[in-house]
């Protein structure tokens, strides 16, 4: 694949995915410990990615999500079950119980819908105007059912329009299984707010959204093609491959990097030291994006002093 289009392909597919001494020498015993040890350690490391934060009275579970799966991807087994299963408290990017998700709708339109009569062909040049028309044509889209949309909102519908083609269901998604399976009275922490989520790309500039949105539609099929990539990188758990994406993806738009993960990664960063302060045991949910590659949350976290060990 030539570097330009796997650029737009990454892109596009990270856009539907919006969106980680030595010692004395051991007697016979510890080496066979060890050996144990080693083997528990490669077979921890199938599945998705889970890390742990932890000090003498607090442990945090770190989960990378992906907000929407095909129905036979198989993540919730062993250590990402018993995690779960010790925690008292879930941790997810935004509020995701029922009757917040319902009053969301009023929340986007609100934002992502022009108020001020203008258009969504009307913000854009001719030639950016004649790359999304193309672009939308390949999906049966009619180019006027998206006018009143702001770009970045027309971005994320597409994206959904996508996903729904290609299998992946939001229903089958992380955060909805995790919701529907934590036991009653379990504490429910949300780092952000539906509002600040969609400020990140509202307040983008006009230039950007519709970079954002021209990458969606420019090749569909190239996008999901790399979102089944990612899907099965994340699923393997190989943080290291799913950040040499996410560094590719990261020429493309660096201010939509930095406000949709870098800046996010430190907030929550600064949030996990502090939990640290509260006695007990959290299972974090986030985007599996904000596991990899530079500037992830681990990074921030050992920036303040705090390690953080693979669990899966």
């Amino acid at each position: 694949m030539k570097a330009k289009h796997f650029l737009r392909a990454t892109a596009a597919g990270l856009t539907l995915f919006a969106l980680q001494a030595c010692s004395s020498l051991p007697d016979e015993g510890a080496v066979a410990s060890v050996a144990e040890e080693a083997a528990a350690e490669l077979a921890a490391e199938k599945g998705p990615a889970l890390w742990k934060v932890a000090d003498e009275d607090t442990t945090i579970y770190i989960f990378g999500t992906v907000h929407a799966l095909p129905a036979d991807v198989d993540w919730y087994s062993g250590p990402v079950k018993t995690a779960l299963d010790s925690s008292g408290s879930l941790v997810t990017e935004v509020d995701m119980t029922p009757e917040v998700i319902a009053a969301m709708g009023q929340t986007i339109a609100a934002k992502g819908m022009f108020s001020d009569g203008q258009t969504l062909r009307g913000v854009m040049t001719d030639e950016q105007k004649a790359k999304f028309e193309a672009g939308i044509a390949k999906l049966g889209i009619p180019a006027e059912a998206l006018d009143p949309l702001e770009p970045w909102f027309a971005a994320i519908n597409i994206a959904q329009i996508l996903l729904q083609s290609a299998g992946y269901d939001g229903q089958n998604g992380v955060e909805k299984v995790l919701e529907a399976t934590i036991p009653e009275g379990t504490e429910r922490v949300a780092l952000e707010t539906v509002e600040f989520q969609l400020s990140i790309f509202d307040e983008l500039p006009m230039e950007n959204q519709i970079a954002f949105l021209l990458q969606t539609v420019e090749d569909p099929q190239a996008g999901i093609a790399m979102l089944d990539r990612i899907i099965a990188e994340w699923a393997e758990g190989d943080t290291e491959e799913l950040g040499k994406m996410l560094q590719e993806a990261n020429a493309s738009d660096p201010l939509v990097t930095a406000r949709l993960f870098h800046q996010r990664n430190a907030n929550w960063a600064g949030w996990i030291d502090e939990r640290l302060d509260t006695p007990g045991t959290a299972f974090m949910a986030v985007g599996a994006g904000h596991l990899a590659g530079e500037n992830s949350v681990q990074d921030y976290l050992g920036e303040r002093g705090i390690s953080v060990s693979r669990v899966q």
